[in-house]
């Protein structure tokens, strides 16, 4: 089990910059899969960005050029660097990881453990 923390969130204008950290309760180096989702009231979850064990990232086409994920296994934390922020960028962000399981990070299952989220807000 791991307990996820998220913060960084808050309230920018366009083109602004935020970045969002996640501190795990345990060792990040055997999380095969980290990353980010957000969601808006009424839509789905949406993969943004995440990373595996051995260092790969994948982005949503959405964010590609402005996010930048990556991970500090020795604080056990991960980031998510953002940048020209939009406000369709607008949403709360979670922070998720798993042990095991498919290396499809962006499509999350039951094995996730979730954080609580942090909100971002940008203003056009």
């Amino acid at each position: 089990q791991v307990q996820l923390v998220e913060s960084g969130g808050g309230s920018v204008q366009g083109g602004g910059s935020l970045r969002l950290s996640c501190v795990a309760s345990r060792s990040t180096i055997s999380m095969r899969c980290m990353g980010w989702f957000r969601q808006v009231p009424g839509k789905e979850r949406e993969g943004v960005a995440t990373i595996d064990s051995i260092g790969r990232t994948t982005y949503a086409d959405s964010v590609k050029g402005r996010f930048t994920i990556s991970k500090v296994n020795a604080k056990n934390t991960l980031y998510l660097q953002m940048n020209s922020l939009r406000p369709e960028d607008t949403a709360m962000y979670y922070c998720s990881a798993r042990f095991g399981g498919s290396w499809n990070c962006m499509a999350p299952d039951s094995n996730n453990y979730w954080g609580q989220g942090t909100q971002v807000i940008v203003s056009s």
